[in-house]
């Protein structure tokens, strides 16, 4: 098609898809985590057990997670604009994205933390340690190799949600598969963003793996 370099777009569409990826990562990895340990401590006898916050953030986390992307990603145009003064592209986009992720990541969170052995916990607890340097010197260290595969389930999760993107003009791998693959019914565009997305999910999983092996001091 006359005006249209595959392999620009190709170029500009992966590092849309990164941008969009990568800031609600580190917006899951940040606030989700701080909020799963939330929802593990309030939850603990160890720490400060306290059901009505535990509840409260239960339930606003299962809300958003409730809600299908899509869904999610109309509904919050509105604050999309007022934050960003954007409705379309991929800077729009990282607001409902890093909103999803965020309750995804901190559910996962939760449970890394919660498998950490009590024994220990309460072993340091026990020889006079805060709860804060429980927390950050064996809590998190413990549950790091199992945050780690988590952060990878989330990675991958994001990529699937910035495709899905697309399809309102989020911009990214999936724009580029929806406006040229799918509605100018260019198939090679099609199959070479769907190769794209498969290599780019191998890739991120097989680093994910990789870390939380040489993480995990069980193995």
């Amino acid at each position: 098609m006359a005006g249209f370099d595959l392999k620009e777009a190709l170029v500009k569409a992966f590092k849309e898809t990164a941008l969009m990826s990568g800031v609600s990562l580190l917006a899951a990895v940040i606030i989700g985590g701080a909020i799963g340990l939330l929802l593990y401590a309030t939850s603990s006898r160890l720490f400060v057990r306290n059901r009505i916050v535990n509840q409260t953030a239960g339930v606003i986390i299962n809300i958003v997670r409730s809600i299908p992307f899509l869904i999610l990603l109309v509904l919050l145009i509105p604050l999309s604009k007022a934050i960003v003064h954007t409705t379309i592209g991929p800077t729009a986009v990282v607001i409902p994205l890093s909103i999803a992720s965020i309750a995804f990541f901190a559910r996962l969170a939760d449970v890394s933390f919660s498998d950490v052995n009590q024994g220990v916990i309460e072993a340091a607890i026990s020889t006079g340690a805060s709860k804060w340097s429980v927390i950050f010197q064996i809590l998190l260290p413990e549950a790091l190799p199992s945050l780690v595969k988590n952060i990878t389930v989330t990675a991958v999760s994001l990529i699937g949600f910035s495709a899905m993107a697309g399809t309102v003009g989020g911009g990214g791998i999936g724009d580029l598969a929806i406006r040229y693959g799918y509605q100018r019914y260019q198939t090679d565009v099609m199959l070479i963003c769907v190769v794209l997305l498969i290599l780019l999910v191998q890739g991120v999983q097989l680093i994910g793996d990789i870390a939380a092996k040489l993480l995990d001091k069980k193995q």
